[in-house]
């Protein structure tokens, strides 16, 4: 088994433990202690780091999920991102110092590949703390886009929601990952499956670590009075397909 290193950073917002422990299939925040929300009002944002390891088709990947609990909670944001900025560009100077040097076959890259951004479902849009965060780090690092908590809108409102959040992120000229464009010989089923990414873009995702039995089948979800709600069923969800973009198909773009 070959072992590959890959960090992650996900921004705080409601739903977003759920989601990274179903991403991975762990327990990352168990030792977590939930802060009552005024005590976070003059918390300064702090850098977490998480390793898990996974495995994929034979090859071992190790990941480093980095979490910035405090982010956008007090009352005065304006300097909130640069702990994160500061942390990012440590990790690309560590590294660099080590490709440099004699001892480079063993370089462990803890260098930030992907930013997987959380949007609020609750609102219009984007606020604009998000748009001054994706604006400093979009030069730094590739941003995945993520609506929360999906399971909370309709799935017109999903549509018209990613509209308007593409649009607002175009409008104020941020630069989120984009998907590689195919060569004319390419696989047909990648080239569809390519297409189909670009288009789910922001993700919209549903986070559950519970086991239903739905149908006689044992299925990752969430139970609600009128019905299930499948974390890895597409109709319901992005989830499998932002699983699929970070893990296998497009792990080594993101680097």
């Amino acid at each position: 088994c070959a072992l590959r290193s890959k960090q992650w950073y996900q921004r705080r917002v409601r739903g977003k433990s759920t989601l990274v422990n179903s991403l991975f299939l762990t327990d990352l925040y168990a030792k977590r202690v939930n802060i009552p929300a005024i005590d976070r009002i003059n918390k300064t944002v702090t850098i977490e780091t998480n390793c898990v390891e996974i495995e994929e088709k034979g090859v071992r990947l190790r990941l480093t999920v980095v979490d910035t609990p405090g982010f956008g909670d007090a009352l005065n944001n304006d300097k909130c991102e640069e702990a994160i900025i500061s942390y990012i560009g440590n990790q690309y100077e560590a590294y660099l110092q080590d490709e440099s040097g004699l001892n480079r076959r063993n370089i462990v890259d803890n260098r930030v590949h992907c930013c997987l951004y959380f949007i609020s479902p609750y609102g219009r849009g984007l606020k604009p703390i998000d748009i001054k965060f994706m604006r400093s780090l979009h030069d730094k690092v590739n941003i995945v886009p993520v609506i929360a908590k999906a399971d909370t809108l309709t799935k017109g409102e999903i549509r018209s929601f990613k509209a308007r959040i593409l649009e607002e992120i175009e409008e104020a000229s941020i630069r989120i990952y984009q998907f590689p464009e195919c060569d004319s010989d390419e696989d047909e089923d990648f080239v569809e499956m390519n297409k189909d990414l670009k288009e789910s873009l922001p993700f919209a995702v549903i986070g559950s670590n519970t086991f239903i039995v739905k149908e006689g089948n044992r299925v990752i979800g969430r139970q609600y009075p009128w019905g299930v709600v499948e974390v890895e069923n597409p109709e319901h969800s992005d989830f499998a397909k932002l699983r699929n973009m970070l893990i296998r198909t497009h792990m080594q773009d993101l680097k």
